[in-house]
């Protein structure tokens, strides 16, 4: 069974500049070490990342999977950005989301939802590690990035 992981953090700017680095998904790798490297497949037609192909390094998981994207957002930023795992190697869950809402000192609460399952034998322990890495680091680092 897959294991999954909700994590939440206030990062001191607007919705919109938080949903900004979120969608540039092609910059992950330089502020999220856990990712080798991000390759847009495709855009919806207003310019959205609708899939795209990730390298993954993290810990115990590494693989190269490909993500299918749904952007439910407002214009201001607010809403829920998500992904489903498309194909991988390894994975055979890699499903999430960011949830994205305006604080009244407008900053931004980002809750962030992961799923992650390997097809390979691994111990539960670490797979939840894994996943616990990927969704820590991501909430530390786009803090820090929209923080900058």
């Amino acid at each position: 069974m897959a294991d999954s992981t909700r994590s939440s953090i206030v990062v001191e700017a607007p919705a919109g500049e938080v949903l900004d680095i979120i969608a540039d998904l092609e910059a992950y790798p330089e502020w999220i070490s856990e990712f080798s490297a991000v390759e847009i497949l495709t855009e919806d037609g207003d310019g959205w990342p609708d899939q795209a192909r990730f390298g993954l390094d993290a810990g115990p998981i590494k693989d190269t999977y490909t993500l299918k994207y749904v952007w439910d957002v407002e214009e201001d930023g607010q809403g829920v950005a998500s992904w489903n795992l498309v194909e991988a190697t390894v994975l055979k869950a890699m499903d999430g989301s960011y949830t994205l809402a305006s604080t009244p000192d407008g900053g931004t609460e980002v809750v962030y939802e992961l799923t992650v399952d390997v097809r390979v034998p691994m111990l539960g322990m670490l797979k939840r590690k894994a996943e616990k890495v990927i969704v820590d680091s991501a909430l530390r680092d786009l803090k820090k990035r929209a923080e900058a």
